[in-house]
């Protein structure tokens, strides 16, 4: 006899990619993975660095999450023991709240047995982060353009760029609050429009795959960029001169303090020695598009390995 366990991949996220604020994102082949095996209480474990002194028992933001879609749903979530799994870095800007969410969904879809479709639980995601730029990625994978507000969240899934990632990752945290703090009540009438612009031509530019006016576009941002360079050493430097390391523009992911480069295919490692080169603090490393977003499937587990570990 073999007992299953349900094992649940969800890729990192990049957000934004300068003026697309909270409306575009890009997956990162950077991934949580948890698995879960029925059990008496529901409990989580993990031997990942990254996920050091995350909460073991019903605070964890994964049940969390879960508990209250199956509430919406009207249906029981059934205890389990949950080992985690992950090399996303905690509050750099890389989704790695975005990737719990998604596992959470998938997590209480698959043990309530309520065969969401993507855009329920894209919708789900949307209203508990606020937006849709990390969260989409991580579900859907590739690059998403989307918008969310209290009456629905649209999606638009345009495919896996071909491009190459190089992460400037800084070894202190920013988090999320922080940086949202940083940013202004308003802007003004024609500083929007401004801004507005930069974006729509940053869209048209990604899904023509004219990665020269791409990054032109990511540097020129009015929304968020010019509110938290100071929160990030390095970066303005970084966004003006990163064409002289060899790639087409950069970014802060998300909310920082990484920032994230987008380089020509197979330029990645130049990029990143480059950089790696003068900006010491900085931890540069290369990733790819994650082509795929959130998975779920089950194992069968040997009985006996199931008791023993119980």
């Amino acid at each position: 006899m073999a007992a299953k366990k349900l094992v649940i991949t969800v890729p990192a996220s990049s957000a934004n990619l300068g003026p697309g604020f909270d409306s575009i994102g890009i997956a990162v082949n950077r991934y949580l993975t948890i698995e879960a095996e029925s059990a008496a209480d529901w409990s989580f474990a993990s031997d990942s660095p990254e996920l050091e002194n995350v909460p073991s028992g019903k605070d964890n933001l994964i049940y969390v999450v879960a508990e209250e879609l199956a509430r919406e749903l009207g249906k029981e979530l059934p205890p389990c023991r949950v080992k985690m799994y992950s090399d996303i870095p905690l509050a750099r800007g890389l989704g790695s709240s975005a990737a719990a969410i998604i596992a959470a969904i998938e997590l209480a879809d698959q043990l309530t047995g309520a065969a969401m479709s993507k855009e329920e639980k894209m919708r789900f995601a949307s209203l508990w982060e606020g937006h849709p730029d990390n969260v989409g990625p991580c579900l859907y994978g590739g690059l998403i353009v989307g918008s969310h507000s209290d009456e629905d969240t649209n999606i638009v899934h345009c495919g896996v760029p071909d491009i190459e990632l190089v992460l400037a990752i800084p070894a202190s945290e920013l988090m999320t609050k922080k940086a949202r703090g940083i940013l202004p009540e308003q802007l003004g009438y024609h500083q929007a429009i401004k801004g507005s612009s930069i974006s729509n031509v940053l869209v048209a530019a990604l899904l023509r795959e004219n990665w020269e006016l791409v990054g032109k576009m990511m540097v020129r941002d009015v929304f968020h960029h010019p509110y938290r360079e100071k929160l990030v050493p390095g970066l303005e430097y970084i966004m003006k001169n990163v064409r002289n390391y060899g790639a087409y523009g950069a970014a802060l992911s998300g909310a920082g303090p990484t920032v994230l480069c987008l380089a020509p295919k197979n330029k990645g490692v130049d990029v990143r020695d480059a950089l790696q080169r003068d900006f010491q603090h900085f931890h540069v490393q290369t990733a790819q598009v994650a082509a795929f977003g959130s998975r779920a499937r089950y194992v069968s587990v040997p009985q006996n390995i199931t008791a023993a570990s119980s």
